[in-house]
């Protein structure tokens, strides 16, 4: 398989940056995107809504299904599957994109911002996986794709703002369970993970980080689509790189991807080795 024609895909955080440029890749192919996100009025600070997001997906060729969703809570998650299945008649793929970040020391981190990472992205990854499971295991080739990092225990990832790091390998260890635990069912559990920095709107808001020197969504857009047409069977409890898996696809110039091919490029959080060119 080589296109995604024909899949649905439910997408946590699709209303934009790298969830919106997921959903419009697959959009090319003739897929069905429900664009499950809490963004449904404009935010003056982060353009996009769960209906613009749906109007880009259309004009790329996909379907599409906004719907507002707080995957923090239990019955909106239950409810946006139900309307995706009502409408599409099930769910080929889950792609597990939504996260929430927070860059501070232990002393320099609210409970409340501290709280919101652990419900968003481990607890909303799980909760996410739940609901779609049961449809994705009667799918003919079902994907779970969770942005998360490979798993790592080195004390200068956690010292700098550990509420953060628990939270994002708190994804990876979800990801390392459910691949445990449906992969020998044939669902591929995988993540996927940039080498570098990606610039999207909600990086502006981080002080400090040039994104002249970031890549741009769509290299994780173009990974992920790589990984999603496999097969599924036999695919599972992979930390995918983007960067790795766009080589195993023929790529070697990833300058297009930069922001400035000019700039020297920032590492992502979590790994230790450079970026290519």
């Amino acid at each position: 398989m080589t296109t995604l024609s024909g899949k649905t895909l439910f997408i946590t955080g699709a209303s934009r940056g790298i969830g919106l440029a997921i959903a419009l890749r697959a959009a090319r192919d003739g897929a069905n995107i429900a664009i499950a996100a809490k963004s449904d009025v404009p935010n003056p600070k982060l353009p996009g809504t769960i209906h613009t997001a749906a109007a880009a997906v259309e004009a790329a060729g996909g379907r599409a299904l906004a719907i507002k969703c707080d995957i923090r809570d239990e019955d909106n998650v239950q409810a946006a599957v139900a309307a995706t299945v009502a409408r599409f008649g099930g769910i080929d793929i889950l792609v597990n994109n939504a996260s929430a970040i927070w860059l501070r020391g232990a002393l320099d981190t609210p409970m409340k911002r501290f709280d919101l990472m652990q419900q968003v992205n481990a607890r909303g990854s799980f909760l996410c996986a739940q609901a779609c499971l049961p449809h994705l295991l009667e799918s003919a080739n079902p994907h779970i794709l969770t942005l998360a990092p490979p798993p790592s225990l080195a004390p200068h990832w956690w010292a700098p703002h550990v509420g953060y790091t628990l939270a994002k390998m708190g994804m990876s260890f979800v990801t390392l369970g459910l691949a445990g635990e449906f992969g020998q069912r044939g669902v591929a559990v995988n993540a996927l993970w940039p080498r570098t920095i990606i610039a999207t709107d909600a990086l502006k808001m981080i002080p400090g980080i040039d994104v002249n020197r970031c890549r741009k969504p769509q290299i994780l857009a173009d990974a992920a689509h790589a990984i999603l047409v496999k097969p599924a069977r036999g695919l599972a409890g992979n930390f995918f790189i983007d960067e790795e898996v766009l080589q195993g696809s023929g790529v070697s110039d990833f300058t297009p991807y930069a922001v400035d091919p000019s700039q020297e490029l920032l590492p992502d959080l979590f790994l230790d080795s450079k970026p290519g060119r």
